[in-house]
């Protein structure tokens, strides 16, 4: 019998920020940085490009602030994307998320556990695909034993991750002597480079909007929510900003466009090569700490999906002695596992990861931009504990640069977009067979009520 206990108030908003920041400051912030060096023709320049993903990135947070204090829910986007656009498109959000967005992220980054985890200990051909099913096995079943479980081995990853980047940050401060770049250019970009550049820096900062599938869960979550979204952008930008200034000071521009291992060469010039092998450890702590909190939020919108569809109705069942969405959690490491396999067969599965979840996160990261104007429209009367400052300014804001970045992944792209796109429209024979399922349904009981 499926249990449809709802979702208590058990994240505090320290709680919610260590996920939030566990989410974001994964695997992105040791490789893209040297990408963005590339691109940059000044230390100025590549110290610009990090702001102005903190700034893009908290208007996108003050839209979302808005919408997840007025409309605190487990399913988050799909509970916005409901209320404003209809069932329909909300199901096909749900549907996507459960099957492209989420647990292709987890499975993009569990293969990159695998890649590194193999470096270090390998026992044979397949070895990373054994320690990326392993990774999203072992987490699951942390998150299945319950909310509390998951939520403290998310604050030892943090935990971990924060004192790595801080310690590297003291090490090119202490150990190392600054580097006289002889790079010497312009600070303002040009657009070619201020495109390829924000390409990369976005999906680094990419992840904070999975505060508000954990809305219903925090304390107080109409008024804490603002706090949760803005402290957490406010300590990543502070840590991205402090990271490439110590890459700066302690490898020049040049040597960092050169890298393809940032931090870890950083790390060697200071302490040699234990330091590269310390940073490496450090990654996959920083990757298990994204897979994790990547876990815990996206099965809530599958559970969000369960109680509103009948087709899909087992993914409804809430856990409430262990606060978790059991089956929904079950169904979306199940996803990924099979995304893991088919990501095997490709040169490079972590690419392939990244083209298949893009163009379908990008549009609906959108449709919720443009939902804020829906709401405010249907719905006028309702309290807002918060409201986006300078609106419709800061929405149009973010919805322009959900459209650019939607351009930029479809136009840089490949194979494996397209095999994303078609999983998202699979949803719609789904959505058919449920409205039949649905119609048979009221036919029978219209039956009955006429016979008696």
């Amino acid at each position: 019998m499926l249990d449809h206990s709802s979702p208590k108030e058990n994240l505090s908003v320290l709680d919610s920020i260590v996920i939030v920041v566990g989410v974001v400051v994964g695997i992105g912030i040791f490789r893209t940085p040297s990408i963005v060096a590339s691109v940059s023709d000044s230390g100025a320049m590549l110290i610009l490009f990090w702001c102005l993903g903190g700034l893009l990135s908290c208007i996108g947070a003050l839209c979302y602030a808005e919408l997840t204090s007025t409309y605190p829910h487990s399913g988050g986007d799909y509970y916005f994307l409901q209320k404003s656009f209809g069932g329909v498109f909300a199901f096909l959000f749900a549907w996507s998320r459960m099957t492209v967005i989420q647990s292709g992220s987890i499975a993009m980054i569990a293969f990159l556990i695998g890649d590194y985890a193999a470096e270090i200990f390998s026992f044979g051909t397949g070895s990373n695909v054994i320690y990326a099913i392993a990774t999203v096995t072992t987490l699951t079943a942390i998150n299945t034993l319950g909310l509390k479980q998951g939520k403290c081995t998310q604050h030892i990853l943090v935990g971990f991750i924060l004192f790595g980047i801080l310690a590297a940050i003291a090490f090119s401060v202490f150990l190392t002597r600054p580097v006289n770049d002889a790079v010497v250019g312009n600070m303002l970009p040009t657009g070619a480079a201020l495109g390829t550049a924000m390409i990369f820096v976005l999906l680094t900062y990419g992840g904070w909007n999975e505060a508000a599938y954990i809305s219903a869960e925090v304390h107080s979550k109409r008024k804490n929510m603002v706090k949760v979204l803005l402290y957490s952008i406010m300590i990543i930008t502070v840590i991205y900003l402090l990271v490439n200034i110590a890459l700066l000071r302690g490898l020049g521009l040049t040597a960092m466009a050169e890298s393809k291992a940032v931090v870890a060469d950083l790390m060697e010039s200071a302490i040699g090569v234990t330091g590269a092998r310390v940073i490496t450890v450090l990654i996959l702590i920083s990757a298990l700490s994204t897979v994790n909190a990547t876990i815990i939020t996206g099965a809530r919108t599958n559970y969000a999906l369960g109680r509103d569809y009948r087709l899909l109705k087992f993914l409804g069942n809430w856990e409430h002695n262990r606060h978790t969405p059991m089956n929904a959690l079950l169904a979306q490491g199940a996803i990924a596992t099979g995304l893991i396999l088919f990501g095997a067969g490709s040169r490079d599965g972590f690419v392939m990861m990244i083209e298949y979840t893009a163009p379908v996160f990008w549009f609906f990261f959108f449709m919720v931009g443009v939902s804020l104007f829906v709401l405010r429209y249907k719905y006028p009367e309702i309290e807002r504990s918060f409201s986006v400052p300078f609106y419709p300014v800061t929405p149009i804001l973010f919805c322009m640069a959900c459209l650019y970045m939607l351009y930029s992944s479809l136009a840089y792209t490949g194979v494996g977009s397209i095999v994303g796109i078609i999983v998202l429209l699979t949803g719609i024979p789904l959505l058919l067979l449920h409205g039949k399922q649905r119609a048979a349904t009221v036919g029978i009981r219209e039956s009955i009520e006429g016979g008696e």
